[in-house]
């Protein structure tokens, strides 16, 4: 654990197999340094790739939070996530208008937040966790006696 007041790096991820189709969410919580402090993932259901994103995002907004940090860099391989919590891109999609409202919201409860797109080579983990969660909710289930 952290000190309350640091500065974090929050990487996260959201794809789905299709669009729509079976979606999962990585993310990736670092020290400023690159230490890694937290991981996790989770299966979304059947949507499309940009809502896996905004989802991820919020998983990982609400994730952060408890590390009270004084300041966050949130890097993701989603250039449209990226450009429009940035303002520079306006969410014309309805289906991702509640979403990204509800991402403005949390990161409006934390300080310094900023946004950046950084390539998939540099956001593999937290891509690999998103895959992880496709293929473990893409598994049949099978019924138990």
């Amino acid at each position: 654990m952290i000190e309350p007041g640091q500065r974090l790096i929050l990487r996260t991820d959201g794809g789905s197999r299709g669009n729509p189709g079976p979606a999962g969410a990585g993310v990736v919580i670092e020290s400023a340094t690159g230490k890694l402090l937290a991981q996790g993932r989770k299966f979304l259901g059947k949507i499309t790739n940009n809502q896996a994103e905004y989802q991820a995002l919020i998983l990982g907004l609400q994730a952060v939070k408890r590390y009270q940090p004084a300041a966050v860099q949130v890097l993701m391989d989603s250039e449209l996530v990226v450009h429009q919590m940035n303002g520079r891109y306006q969410v014309k999609d309805a289906g991702l208008l509640l979403l990204y409202q509800e991402a403005k919201q949390l990161a409006a409860t934390l300080t310094a937040v900023s946004f950046a797109h950084v390539p998939r080579s540099q956001n593999h983990l937290a891509d690999a966790l998103a895959n992880e969660a496709m293929d473990a909710g893409n598994q049949p289930r099978t019924p138990r006696p």
